[in-house]
């Protein structure tokens, strides 16, 4: 069984919430998510498309927030393409099933797709 899921971020719109509350990064992001959009030119693209990518992930898993954390989807850096690296229940709802992410960002714009293929 294959499932996916799409999400679409406004760039602005995430970095104006991350402005508006600080404490929203750490509570979406890991600490290596973070790390790793700090080294980019432009960081709040980064997140917005990490953040895409959970929720992307969040309805290919068929479940969300809050039965489901933001630190539990991580989007980590792979051979020369994004991973997803699940923890808690994001993996014991995937269990077995193989991820893959694509993640992309232009024009304002943030999206990814999860593509979940169940045995």
């Amino acid at each position: 069984m294959i499932l996916t899921g799409i999400d679409v971020v406004q760039v602005a719109r995430l970095e104006s919430a991350l402005e508006r509350w600080p404490r929203l990064a750490a509570r979406l992001f890991t600490a290596e998510e973070l790390r790793y959009a700090a080294t980019r030119p432009r960081p709040a693209e980064s997140l917005a498309a990490r953040f895409a990518a959970k929720e992307a992930t969040m309805k290919a898993l068929g479940e969300g927030w809050p039965k489901v954390s933001w630190q539990d989807i991580e989007i980590v850096r792979g051979e020369g393409r994004p991973e997803l690296r699940l923890t808690g229940r994001a993996a014991a709802l995937a269990g077995d099933g193989r991820l893959a992410v694509s993640l992309a960002h232009d024009g304002g714009v943030a999206v990814a797709q999860v593509v979940l293929e169940l045995p």
